[in-house]
């Protein structure tokens, strides 16, 4: 059998997918030469994942007693050796309404801009949210989200203020001044369907993931990072945990707007706030359903099956995203004392989602779907179904229990299949819709 690995060529954009070319890109670009992906199924590592219901001595966990003590210890080691410890400093928060806009969306909406002020020791940062209802429900279940080009990017409607953090540059949208114009205005409408979601019954609550810290490296000077200004050593909180961070504090505030159904907001990212939305969901139980998609590595993928991106590759493209000690981990993913199954499991009993896209093997779709199979049994120990699959299921054909899955054709985005998968989970769990 042939063992080669495969390469990212322009002629493999169709497979390997467009995300991955650019990341490829960017780590030769930025930071230097990377180890080259693997795409070969073939041409991988025989690996033993963790397990999630064994403790560190080597007892086995029992019952939810012992689950609970297993569950911080895995805590404890993706805080210190992944996302790094967040601060344990306790902010203050004053919401301003901005804008309010009754019949948003041709009347489907009631829509509001808040500015969100966190204040801590002398020192301040704004938040802007957008927040779409479904006009004239009330206890409405809610997906928070961040956006990646600024608030008015979700949505055609022109009367949106324009996000004022920092941008990256853009050919695209023109933008060289690092400033949001009026050419981003819609641009990421179809990763945002809101008419239909509003018609499920659902509302949206999102922020411009600038707005909570830059995506550059800054040394930790900026956004929430700049609230707590210190020493940085190598188990200190970075991007990822930052961006995690600030849901929870988005949370704070949707659990004051009477209109919102408490238990069932809903946290859901794409990419990298996949990831980051997976360490909210872990961080902080208030999160009633957790939704990642395309998180790729370092979020629901296995890392030991060392298929598409890699740690090495993550850590070198963006190293302010995970903590000093992540580094370590470069090309040795069988050292971690823990995988990305554990850290879905963290998230039980509540539902967790998690979705692929067929062409984005960089984030290794079947690390994704294997992750899920092995976080289940956290899931069924807590009394709950787990993840009723074992084998891959075809395009198109999502898999639901508590823990759902879904592979899509296309490549690494979210499209309006994703959002039909996330809201029906959504009923799913919240609305008992199905028979369970």
């Amino acid at each position: 059998m042939n063992r080669t690995c495969c390469y990212a060529t322009p002629s493999e954009m169709r497979q390997i997918g467009i995300f991955a070319l650019l990341c490829i890109f960017a780590m030769t670009q930025s930071y230097g030469q990377v180890p080259a992906a693997n795409y070969d199924e073939s041409n991988m590592p025989e690996y033993t994942l963790p397990d999630p219901l064994m403790f560190e001595d080597g007892r086995p966990v029992k019952d939810t007693l012992d689950w609970k003590r297993r569950r911080a210890e895995i805590y404890t080691l993706f805080a210190s050796e992944s996302f790094g410890v967040m601060p344990s400093g306790k902010v203050e928060m004053k919401a301003t309404l901005l804008t309010e806009k009754p019949q948003a969306l041709d009347g489907l909406a009631l829509r509001r801009e808040v500015k969100l002020t966190l204040s801590y020791h002398g020192k301040s940062l704004d938040i802007m949210l957008l927040i779409y209802l479904p006009k004239g429900l009330h206890s409405v279940p809610v997906v928070i989200g961040y956006n990646y080009e600024g608030n008015h990017s979700i949505t055609s409607e022109s009367d949106i203020l324009l996000t004022e953090s920092w941008m990256a540059n853009s050919k695209k949208l023109k933008i060289t001044d690092h400033k949001a114009n009026e050419a981003s205005r819609g641009s990421q409408a179809s990763r945002w369907p809101l008419k239909e979601i509003l018609q499920r019954g659902y509302g949206v609550v999102t922020a411009y993931y600038g707005d909570v810290d830059p995506d550059f490296d800054d040394g930790f000077s900026n956004g929430v990072h700049a609230l707590f200004s210190g020493p940085v050593n190598e188990t200190s909180w970075a991007t990822i945990a930052a961006w995690a961070w600030g849901y929870s504090r988005i949370l704070d505030y949707v659990l004051t707007v009477p209109e919102i159904n408490p238990s069932q907001i809903i946290v859901q990212g794409h990419s990298r706030q996949g990831k980051a939305a997976l360490w909210a969901g872990a961080s902080d139980s208030r999160f009633a359903m957790v939704i990642s998609n395309n998180s790729g590595c370092s979020g629901a993928a296995l890392s030991r099956r060392i298929f598409g991106e890699t740690i090495a590759a993550i850590n070198t493209t963006f190293p302010y995203w995970f903590c000093g000690n992540y580094k370590k981990y470069n090309g040795k993913e069988q050292d971690m004392p823990f995988d990305q199954h554990e850290l879905l499991a963290l998230i039980a009993p509540r539902p967790l989602y998690v979705t692929s896209a067929q062409e984005d093997l960089w984030a290794d779709p079947k690390g994704e779907f294997l992750s899920c199979v092995a976080a289940s049994p956290v899931y069924e120990l807590l009394g709950k179904q787990g993840f009723p699959a074992k084998e891959m299921p075809g395009l198109h054909q999502p898999v639901i229990g508590d823990i759902g899955y879904h592979i899509r054709a296309g490549a690494h985005d979210v499209t309006s299949y994703d959002w039909k998968g996330y809201l029906d989970f959504a009923d799913y769990h919240f609305k008992k819709t199905s028979q369970r």
